[in-house]
């Protein structure tokens, strides 16, 4: 009795690595063009600070519920076709954010843009099942850049559209880009088969129990939530910062993401150190790194070299953290790095929430100060975290 052919496992090109990459980077920008662009929004639908802040909130949220609800999908249903579905679903999004005819309707759509923007979420864990086992980390990392590249950088673009073509404009965009990017995964990306048999909801309960049975993945979770609570704390505020110390628009705010990309590459040499140096000290200096950004914005709200130099040592700080989080995350259960990858992600988005809503009281009674204050507290209380779990972190580095 003849038995069926095994499936081919598909191959990862160079094309098709180039085409995820991309792909990556300009669907994570979706939700990161309005920061730059949330004082043209108040104006725009005259509300405050605070309530147009909102928006860059729901987005996080909305980022952190698809990740919750739907990534684990991907180990249940054809991937491509869950990705094909999320795509064309943030188009729409998109474009109801472009045409919202006022801040609630706004409010909606940003959110729903953050929760069908998880894509990038299905496509690293993507490349690592395509990627050949020897290659598998420099074509993660390579995908992971072009992530990298389009948080960074998407504040710079929509800066600029914002500033000579409307905030609009760059919502329309970014709706274009996305029906670019469904053709080309449409025609390139190959089917993953799912392999969970299980249901729905045993699926999701794994996440508990992964959560209860894995101290580092929650201490690495609590210590990457604290991290990007600050990360948007500056961010979200950079605008109205802008606006009202230095009278400057949407353009110049967008300009900071070259100055946060230095930082981020600066972080890239210090992962690779991380295999040559203690993990745990080095985590410990990187989250030193924030708290001293803060000192120095604290001291730069009039000074545009201080905000510079700022935003160099904070990018460089998270992101250097945020691989050290996933080295260690990573090391935990090969079997369910999906899931482990959602629980960290899910937590992470959560705690950028966090800090832009506590960030947009801070501004509206303390202004620039009561940000800097909120930085400080929140990475200080992310060394505080680090240092009372070292033997845990020890630990799970030898293996015990």
């Amino acid at each position: 009795m003849s038995h069926p052919p095994k499936p081919v496992h598909p191959e990862l090109t160079n094309s098709l690595l180039w085409v995820m990459a991309i792909a990556t980077g300009l669907i994570v920008a979706n939700l990161y063009y309005n920061q730059p662009l949330l004082v043209l929004m108040a104006k725009s639908y005259n509300v405050s600070i605070s309530k147009i802040e909102e928006v860059a909130t729901v987005t996080q949220l909305g980022y952190a519920a698809g990740m919750l609800f739907l990534a684990p999908l991907a180990d249940m249903i054809r991937r491509k076709r869950l990705i094909m579905l999320c795509l064309s679903l943030a188009i729409v999004a998109l474009l109801g954010a472009a045409i919202a005819p006022n801040v609630n309707m706004l409010i909606l759509a940003s959110f729903l843009v953050g929760v069908f923007s998880l894509v990038p979420q299905l496509l690293v864990p993507m490349t690592a099942h395509l990627a050949k086992p020897a290659e598998r980390g420099r074509k993660i990392g390579f995908v992971m850049s072009g992530l990298l590249i389009g948080i960074l950088l998407s504040r710079t673009l929509s800066g600029i559209v914002g500033k000579y073509f409307g905030w609009e404009a760059m919502f329309f965009i970014a709706a274009g880009v996305m029906v670019v990017i469904w053709i080309m995964l449409f025609f390139m990306l190959p089917e993953v088969e799912p392999e969970y048999k299980g249901k729905y909801g045993s699926l999701m309960h794994s996440l508990i129990t992964l959560i209860k049975e894995e101290p580092a993945l929650r201490i690495a979770s609590l210590r990457g939530a604290l991290c990007f609570a600050c990360f948007m704390a500056f961010w979200t505020s950079l605008a109205a910062l802008m606006h009202d110390n230095f009278g400057k628009g949407s353009d110049i705010t967008g300009l900071f993401g070259l100055f946060g990309a230095a930082g981020a590459l600066a972080a890239g040499v210090m992962g690779r150190l991380s295999d040559r140096m203690d993990a745990y000290k080095l985590s410990t200096f990187t989250l030193l790194l924030i708290v001293i950004s803060f000192v120095v914005f604290m001291l730069s709200g009039y000074s545009m070299i201080g905000l510079i130099i700022g935003v160099i040592v904070l990018d460089m700080g998270v992101q250097a953290t945020h691989i050290s989080n996933q080295s260690l995350i990573f090391s935990l259960k090969p079997e369910a790095r999906n899931r482990i990858n959602t629980v960290y992600m899910v937590t992470y988005f959560i705690g950028g929430s966090l800090g832009t809503y506590i960030t947009s009281f801070a501004w509206d009674y303390y202004k620039w100060t009561g940000v800097c204050i909120v930085g400080i507290l929140l990475s200080a209380l992310a060394v505080i975290f680090h240092l009372l779990n070292q033997k845990t972190i020890h630990r799970v580095r030898q293996g015990v």
